[in-house]
């Protein structure tokens, strides 16, 4: 649904060009009212649907496997151990197999192996790890329903992802803002898959990666949002802003890195649109 709509999207800034290049704000009314308002309302309605998922999931109490554990000091020491490994592990992944990215994507591959961009990406990690207060009070639960199949709600199939990680970290309970962070990255990867997908390349000499991320930045706000107002004072959510903002950065990272061994294992093709994200960070 997301890349029908971000692809449509493509295609009404192709035939205005000429309008967009007079516009001087990278997200201005002209592209407000080629993006549309009636996909935000959906991206509204799943931030809603994932905190009541959330919700239900941390309602139980009497049973050891759902009930919700503090997300204490050690839980993100284990969280940044893992970050750290998945860093190292996948850097190493692509410089081996930077032969098979495709030759037009192989600078970008480059620049993200960067000395200088992988300490910085390393540096985040535990700049992150270290500005996460141990004391934020949230707690951590099983964040994705482990059924099978998905759980249909309202529009919605709700079911879990990254079948790269093995079933035991799949278990384990976490911050319900990974799940948050996953989502926002969904949306991130709408936006640049319609680019780069084979047999796009006329809007790929067209259309800028800012104008992407014009596309889907609001629909990444009013997301948060609205899982923030469905939420509130839930135990699984920091109740202080700035721990809010630390986890977010710290998982959207993470997926990011995550996404570059996927892709190399999977889609060696799609491999920049993670590391386009890297070089964000």
């Amino acid at each position: 649904m997301t890349l029908d709509h971000v692809g449509r999207f493509y295609e009404r800034v192709l035939s205005r060009k000429a309008e967009l290049q007079n516009e001087t704000a990278p997200a201005g009314p002209l592209v407000e009212e080629l993006v549309g308002g009636v996909y935000a309302e959906k991206a509204k309605l799943l931030a809603q649907r994932t905190g009541e998922l959330h919700l239900a999931l941390a309602s139980v109490r009497d049973d050891p496997v759902f009930a919700p554990e503090p997300f204490n000091a050690m839980a993100q020491r284990s969280v940044y151990q893992s970050m750290r490994a998945l860093l190292r592990r996948n850097f190493d992944s692509l410089k081996k197999k930077l032969p098979d990215v495709p030759e037009n994507l192989r600078d970008e591959a480059k620049e993200v192996l960067g000395t200088e961009r992988k300490s910085l990406l390393a540096k985040n990690v535990c700049s992150i790890a270290k500005r996460t207060p141990p004391k934020s009070g949230s707690m951590a639960i099983i964040t994705s329903a482990r059924s099978s199949p998905p759980e249909k709600i309202s529009s919605f199939s709700i079911s879990e992802g990254e079948p790269a990680r093995p079933l035991s970290e799949r278990k384990l309970k976490r911050s319900a803002l990974r799940d948050v962070a996953g989502m926002m990255r969904s949306f991130q990867y709408a936006a640049y898959s319609a680019l780069w997908q084979p047999g796009h390349a006329r809007r790929r000499r067209s259309v800028s990666r800012a104008l992407g991320r014009s596309l889907v930045s609001p629909d990444e706000q009013r997301l948060s949002a609205k899982y923030l107002q469905t939420t509130p004072g839930a135990t699984f959510v920091p109740q202080n802003s700035d721990d809010l903002q630390i986890l977010l950065e710290a998982y959207l990272l993470d997926k990011a890195v995550y996404e570059i061994g996927y892709e190399l294992n999977n889609r060696p093709d799609w491999v920049i649109i993670p590391s386009a994200a890297s070089n964000t960070f």
